[in-house]
């Protein structure tokens, strides 16, 4: 399934580019944009296609015969994958009110819950969500945040699709084990298909988007992957019986909460200083403009490629770390997250301890 929403991804982001040039379907280039040529931002038309098509032969899989037990739910994916797409190539193109967009999400979040895509269980003392109003209210709100923090730092090349692969790759890693033990004759669940697609689609598109981009992704892009994220860690919450878990087993079974808000830890930074920024200036909370993390590594020193790269590092840390509180003691994952967090943060304050060094260098030969 990966291969394939891949190579549906890879030859429908051509098409698209093909087609965007052709007509001259490109906006123009903004203040806050870092890229000097005008670029289309339809990538998200061949990425849904990807989702799309791969969804549909994966039903006609035997594999996947328990994973399309209940069409509902996954007619419910669809819809909701299909309309925020729309929604993303409207403001692509038309540049919604934020409003409005935010509006759209909720809708679309909505269906997703209403049709079962909830919070099933939290691993609290044996704690089973029983009202099925606050598992809504959650899920939906839950759904909107991860879509909107994915959104926000869509603003260099190749960015959002390779924290979104990274992050995915270690949370497929995760569902694929778990059904493993929960369910050992059966290991293809739905959490695993949607991440396999995912990560198929991250790959078919990011050749395409690598720095210089032909493309971008764009709203409907980055909206349809943070959705499809949080739909993947939703469908996991009621494969662990809270009844089961003990305190020992605590941080493993929080994994399905915690990973996907980990792998998001600078996404949702990005949001969350963005929204005080802009409310503290008495704009809109969603005001473009350009004072995101990405922008300030760029100020900072680093080069474009660096700048997407430590979101890269970082992700990869802290997802891994969060991985790995499945299978090894506690002090082993403290010990590698340290290294690791030495490590990133070398690398993110590489610009600085150059710049020392060069002073320093400067001062010795002027002595």
């Amino acid at each position: 399934m990966m291969v394939i929403a891949a190579a549906v991804t890879f030859f429908g982001t051509f098409a698209v580019l093909r087609l965007a040039h052709r007509y001259k379907i490109y906006p123009q280039i903004r203040s806050r944009d870092v890229h000097t040529k005008p670029t289309p931002r339809l990538g998200g038309i061949a990425m849904f296609a990807g989702f799309l098509i791969t969804i549909v032969i994966a039903g006609f899989i035997g594999w996947f015969k328990s994973v399309y037990a209940e069409p509902l739910q996954i007619m419910a994916i669809l819809a909701a994958a299909f309309l925020i797409t729309l929604i993303g190539f409207l403001d692509d193109l038309y540049d919604l009110d934020w409003s409005l967009k935010l509006a759209g999400q909720f809708v679309v979040a909505g269906i997703l819950a209403w049709q079962g895509v909830q919070i099933v269980s939290l691993p609290i003392a044996g704690l089973t969500i029983g009202s099925f109003g606050i598992s809504f209210i959650a899920t939906v709100f839950l759904t909107v945040l991860v879509m909107n923090a994915v959104n926000f730092i869509d603003g260099l090349d190749g960015l959002v699709a390779g924290v979104v692969f990274i992050g995915t790759s270690v949370f497929f890693a995760y569902s694929y084990v778990l059904a493993q033990q929960t369910s050992p004759t059966n290991y293809f669940n739905l959490a695993s298909l949607l991440s396999a697609i995912v990560i198929g689609m991250c790959l078919g598109f990011l050749p395409y988007n690598w720095h210089r981009a032909k493309i971008f992704m764009g709203d409907s892009g980055a909206m349809l992957l943070g959705l499809l994220m949080a739909t993947t860690a939703l469908t996991v919450t009621g494969q662990i019986d809270p009844q089961t878990v003990s305190r020992g087993e605590l941080v493993p079974a929080f994994i399905p909460l915690i990973l996907p808000l980990a792998i998001l830890i600078l996404p949702l930074l990005d949001f969350s200083l963005a929204v005080v920024r802009r409310l503290r200036a008495g704009k809109s909370p969603f005001a473009a403009d350009r004072e995101h993390l990405h922008h300030r590594l760029q100020d900072f020193g680093h080069t474009h490629l660096g700048s997407v790269l430590v979101f890269y590092v970082w992700t990869a840390l802290i997802s891994i770390s969060c991985l790995l509180y499945f299978f090894w003691p506690a002090w082993a994952v403290m010990i590698f997250t340290v290294i690791g967090l030495a490590g990133c943060l070398v690398f993110t304050l590489w610009p600085l301890i150059q710049r020392r060094k060069t002073l320093n260098s400067g001062a010795f030969v002027n002595v």
